[in-house]
């Protein structure tokens, strides 16, 4: 029999960034997660996505390992967060490229990226995958459907111009925001619809 010590979970949250363009909604959640304090990060970054932080954002490997609480290598294949026993909050991909994509929606488990995917999906924990790619072809609306039927929720990054965003920053602010909604963690950070009001009369 197992006894309960009433002690709270820890709230972790998994982040990985691939090499789809959108380095920047990785590197702006860990640093919302950061400010928002009381949850504990666990940072993955594919090879490709590497090179993409340093080309658009001119970040190197230290900068950004220093923004989360743990890093994991994608090749480390006896991390904690491979396995289910290890409670999470749930995971965040962005950005998400199409080959992590089809990796998940085809349960490879090839690196630590999927493999933490695959686990957030089969304990019915949250999996949002902020997808970069555009137009689609029908392969990747097949696996984004794949993944949205076995729980997941793909969030393309699209950001809102009803908001009259200022900056980039504040449109990445925004998104970034709406994502942590997702999860109960900040729905404060992101602007609310309150309608049009007067506008909105013919």
């Amino acid at each position: 029999m197992t006894v309960s010590t009433g002690a709270p979970r820890p709230a972790r949250m998994i982040v990985a960034i691939t090499g789809a363009t959108g380095a920047v909604y990785g590197v702006r959640l860990l640093e919302r997660l950061r400010a928002l304090g009381g949850v504990e990060t666990h940072l993955l970054v594919s090879s490709a996505g590497w090179l993409t932080l340093r080309h658009e954002l001119g970040l190197e490997r230290s900068d950004v390992q220093a923004l989360a609480d743990q890093y994991h290598s994608v090749r480390e294949v006896g991390a904690n967060i491979a396995s289910g026993s290890f409670t999470t909050t749930g995971m965040v991909i962005a950005p998400c490229s199409m080959k992590t994509l089809a990796s998940v929606a085809h349960g490879l488990s090839d690196n630590l990226i999927a493999r933490a995917a695959d686990v957030t999906l089969k304990e019915r924990r949250r999996l949002v995958m902020m997808v970069r790619e555009t137009p689609f072809n029908l392969a990747h609306l097949r696996n984004m459907t794949a993944v949205t039927e076995m729980g997941g929720i793909v969030y393309p990054p699209l950001p809102a111009f009803y908001n009259r965003p200022e900056s980039l920053d504040a449109m990445v602010d925004d998104t970034v925001g709406r994502v942590l909604d997702l999860f109960g963690l900040a729905p404060q950070v992101s602007t609310s619809w309150s309608g049009l009001g007067k506008d909105a009369e013919a």
